[in-house]
């Protein structure tokens, strides 16, 4: 089966090999950005290490021109108020393409001890809830970032990208409890982080701010729930 390998190289190369510095060149220079094409290359490398047969060197080249066109779609057609809109389309389009050529080719792939079909989903799901289910929590929730009548009201000093990566944890041991059986230790997770989170919002006594952060980390603890649970499944 080729699907859940072509799914892993591109969690990779879409969110955690794609540096945010590629993605504001991306944006600003479009199809004139040298790294829209290193994207591209790259996104057939990991396709083609995913899949370790050079016989499978065309799904790799199709992954690689369809990605190419589908980003700059993208980057052509969207604007600041359509971009979250775009972000969701252009994953759809690549992960119709990854699920067309699996129907087509399937199943072809080498499989060795370790990666295994199942251990193959469990790494995917991991990826998926690092970086990749941030970026989406993060898109999700824009509409509703709040703004403050008073800047000065709130209190802004924090840990360099502290947030996302409590959540990026918070994800992976809900999704590591729920594996061996201990649901118990979901609600410790729960509990823990509304004792050190709320407290401080209430200080705050900002009522969006302490809205927007526990819609994000009930969208946070949702997504591992069901990700543990379709793995379970």
């Amino acid at each position: 089966m080729i699907f859940v390998p072509l799914i892993l190289a591109h969690l990779l190369g879409d969110f955690l090999l794609q540096p945010n510095s590629w993605v504001a060149d991306k944006e600003k220079n479009k199809i004139n950005s040298p790294y829209l094409y290193l994207h591209v290359v790259l996104h057939a490398t990991l396709a083609l290490v995913m899949l370790w047969d050079l016989k499978l060197w065309w799904i790799a080249a199709v992954i690689g021109v369809t990605h190419f066109f589908i980003d700059w779609a993208k980057l052509h057609f969207q604007t600041r108020k359509t971009k979250r809109a775009w972000f969701f389309v252009d994953q759809l389009l690549h992960l119709a393409v990854i699920a067309g050529l699996s129907w087509l080719y399937f199943p072809y792939w080498l499989i060795d001890d370790f990666l295994n079909p199942t251990n193959l989903r469990i790494i995917t799901a991991l990826v998926f809830l690092t970086v990749p289910a941030s970026v989406i929590i993060k898109t999700v929730i824009s509409i509703w970032t709040p703004v403050a009548e008073d800047q000065t009201k709130i209190q802004t000093a924090s840990l360099i990208n502290a947030g996302k990566y409590i959540g990026i944890l918070e994800r992976l041991l809900v999704f590591t409890f729920i594996l061996v059986n201990h649901w118990e230790g979901v609600g410790f997770m729960i509990a823990a982080k509304s004792v050190f989170r709320f407290s401080d919002l209430a200080e705050a006594k900002q009522r969006k701010l302490t809205e927007y952060v526990l819609i994000g980390t009930l969208l946070s603890f949702g997504i591992a729930i069901i990700a543990a649970i379709i793995i379970k499944i």
